[in-house]
């Protein structure tokens, strides 16, 4: 049995402001409206749909992973640093800065609707 993800839905106050964030974050191309949503396509062909939900319900944070490049962590981290976002060595937010897990490099932080994303460039687990 083959099963991979398709989507998911990012909960957003804005999702003009998430969506455009992420991808002006990620050197992405904008998001494309599909219905209600924004949706941002990454490379594997997962999209990430941001949708703004019904009248005043509360967003839940989430956490979002991403393994990405070298090179794509430099430029991402780079832009970070550019917009002066905080930013963390791990998910307690006790240290600033990148992680060197696994052999490689990692960075926490949050988006406008106070979700917590994540770039490492291994692996968890992967040694190194």
């Amino acid at each position: 049995m083959t099963i991979s993800l398709d989507h998911t839905i990012v909960a957003a106050k804005d999702k003009q402001h998430s969506a455009y964030f992420f991808t002006t974050l990620f050197g992405l191309p904008d998001p494309v409206p599909a219905g209600r949503f924004l949706a941002v396509r990454l490379a594997n062909g997962v999209t990430l749909d941001f949708a703004e939900p019904p009248g005043d319900l509360d967003i839940h944070p989430q956490h979002y992973a991403f393994l990405v490049s070298e090179n794509d962590f430099d430029d991402i981290y780079g832009r970070i640093l550019e917009r002066g976002l905080e930013h963390w060595a791990d998910p307690r937010q006790s240290a600033h800065g990148i992680n060197r897990n696994d052999g490689g490099r990692g960075t926490y932080f949050l988006d406008p609707a106070g979700h917590y994303l994540e770039i490492i460039t291994r692996p968890y687990g992967s040694g190194g």
